[in-house]
C-alpha cells in the first residue's frame, strides 16, 4: 500500500478494477478545507487518460511492474513469439498488447512489460522508430521532390505506409511506430 505523499510520475497503481499509470499529479492545499492530490492517470489496458482527485493521505494498491528486453522471433497461431535476451527464456503474447506490431520484424528488440507478482505480460513497446525496407512503390519521377507529396508503399512487413514521392523499392526508410508515419531516408 502506498499513500498519496508517494505519488510520482510512472507509478503504476491498481484503481477502480483496472491498473493505471500516473502520468501527472498535484499536490494542493486550499487556504479552506483539507489538502488533495489532483491526478492524470493513464489506463494500461484501454490507453484512456482519467483525471482523479485523492484525499490527501489516502491509500492506494501500488502495483510493481518489470521493464525486460526481448527479441522477436516468430508470428504463428498461437500469437507472436518472443525471447529474453539475457536469459534466452521464450514466451509468447498476443497481438492485441504489441503497440505497433504492423513495425516488427523478426530479430528486433523490444521491451515487454510485465505484471510482476502475476508473470503477465502488460503490453510491448517497440522502439520510437524502425528501419524498414519498401519491398513495393511505384516509381519516383526525377524533378518530384519540391513538394510534400506522398504515395503509398508497402514495408518488408507487409504493411502499407505513405512515403514522399522520392522514395523507390529497395531504400531503407525510418518509420514512427506510435503513428505509421514515415520519418527519414536511410542512406
Amino acid at each position: 500500500m502506498a499513500s498519496t505523499s508517494d505519488f510520482k510520475n510512472g507509478m503504476t497503481i491498481a484503481f477502480n478494477n483496472d491498473l493505471y499509470t500516473i502520468t501527472e499529479f498535484l499536490h494542493v492545499k486550499p487556504g479552506k478545507g483539507p489538502a488533495f492530490v489532483r491526478t492524470k492517470l493513464k489506463s494500461i489496458n484501454t490507453g484512456k487518460v482519467l483525471d482523479n482527485t485523492f484525499p490527501s493521505g489516502s491509500k492506494v494498491d501500488e502495483v510493481r511492474i518489470e521493464r525486460r528486453p526481448y527479441q522477436y522471433l516468430y508470428k504463428d497461431d498461437q500469437g507472436y513469439h518472443f525471447m529474453h535476451t539475457e536469459t534466452f527464456e521464450q514466451t509468447f503474447i498476443e497481438e492485441k498488447v504489441i503497440n505497433g506490431f504492423e513495425y516488427l520484424k523478426e530479430g528486433q528488440t523490444v521491451e515487454i512489460v510485465f505484471h510482476a507478482e502475476e508473470e503477465r505480460a502488460l503490453f510491448c513497446d517497440l522502439p520510437a522508430r524502425v528501419e524498414l525496407e519498401i519491398t513495393y512503390t511505384e516509381p519516383g519521377i526525377k524533378g518530384d521532390t519540391a513538394t510534400n507529396t506522398l504515395k503509398p508503399a508497402t514495408i518488408e512487413t507487409g504493411y502499407e505506409i505513405r512515403v514522399p514521392l522520392f522514395i523507390n523499392e529497395g531504400d531503407k526508410v525510418k518509420v514512427d511506430t506510435r503513428d505509421g508515419s514515415y520519418s527519414e531516408r536511410v542512406k
